[in-house]
């Protein structure tokens, strides 16, 4: 049987099934899927618990010998094969197909994967646990689909969220979904219960660092060149990957970009930032970086984001953090010229 995440607690309701794969590249809800299953299995009196690590020269026989041992105490058992990818041998196949053949009767097989490709999903053994078990096929949030995901999770906190606090934080986590289940367990324990607006969001993701790289483009859009200067300081001081930083400020360029490209062809302000999702909070400083800079400034800039690119990765000479610094102040407005193009660039 073929289920998906949002469906298994539903039917560990049920009562479980004796082989269970949990499969995706989203290790947050591959986790959490075996958790709910685990819960279950202790809930239903599997005390014991035995993990296989599947590694080069994996003995598959241990699985077979494992599902014939009854436990020592009698205790019902939870048999955790991880799989790392479905790539299996034939060894690891065949012995698969085995198991789902006859289940352990005093066990539950739950076998963890990474994302498994069409040609897995079509093999023996995968059709083997579906018949014999339940198969849990994890997908990646899109990025359209992340602000729902957290709406979702911030009220099963009991948090309720403006539309910009769910917003900023899709904004903030990108995509990844494990610091995404982290902000809002500490928004949650900060918080509590109750009404959460895009400051409170705000002030919590900044809580975590001295110096972060969104206070760092908020700061050069709002044209704050000092304090952009003490804020880059510091994330090089606290050992911040310039590769993040540049990330940052190359995603707000390349936004601005086709905001002001919009502009250029009578595109209204207000109906871009509404197109653009724009968080109320962030309006007037995505509007001064639009009356800084035109259409054209803001590909400059991107150009320039381009060969810090090149400089962070060695393939051009140059020092990453003064290369930093100069794109932060001349999005701030700073009078700093342009750098001539790299040869070959």
């Amino acid at each position: 049987m073929l289920i998906k995440p949002e469906q298994l607690q539903a039917h560990l309701k049920k009562g479980l099934s004796p082989l269970y794969l949990v499969a995706g590249d989203e290790p947050l809800l591959v986790l959490e899927a075996a958790d709910s299953i685990r819960s279950q299995a202790r809930a239903e009196g599997y005390r014991e618990r035995e993990i296989m690590n599947v590694e080069a020269g994996f003995d598959w026989n241990a699985l077979l010998a494992a599902s014939d041992n009854m436990s020592l105490f009698g205790d019902r058992r939870i048999i955790e094969l991880r799989l790392g990818t479905g790539k299996l041998p034939e060894a690891g196949a065949k012995a698969l197909q085995a198991y789902a053949a006859r289940p352990a009767d005093d066990a539950v097989l739950l076998i963890t994967s990474g994302k498994l490709d069409g040609g897995t999903q079509k093999s023996k053994w995968f059709e083997a646990v579906g018949r014999a078990g339940v198969i849990v096929q994890v997908w990646p949030v899109e990025v359209r689909q992340l602000p729902a995901w957290i709406a979702r999770r911030l009220r099963e906190r009991g948090l309720n969220p403006t539309e910009d606090a769910v917003a900023l934080l899709a904004e903030r986590v990108e995509g990844n979904l494990l610091a995404a289940a982290q902000e809002i367990e500490k928004l949650a324990l900060l918080h509590g219960s109750g009404p959460l607006n895009a400051e409170a969001v705000a002030e919590s993701v900044g809580n975590s660092a001295r110096f972060d790289v969104y206070g760092l483009v908020d700061c050069v859009l709002e044209g704050n060149v000092p304090r952009a200067v003490r804020i880059l300081q510091g994330l090089e001081a606290e050992g911040t990957d310039p590769v993040l930083v540049l990330w940052a400020l190359a995603r707000e360029a390349r936004s601005l970009a086709a905001m002001a490209f919009e502009v250029s062809k009578g595109g209204a302000v207000d109906a871009l930032l509404a197109k653009h999702r724009v968080w109320e909070r962030r309006k007037p400083l995505v509007r001064a970086g639009l009356k800084r800079h035109n259409a054209a400034r803001w590909q400059a800039l991107l150009r320039q984001c381009a060969r810090v690119d090149r400089i962070i990765k060695g393939a051009a000479p140059g020092r990453p953090w003064d290369e930093l610094l100069h794109l932060s102040m001349r999005i701030a407005g700073a009078h700093v010229p342009l750098p001539k193009p790299l040869q070959g660039g």
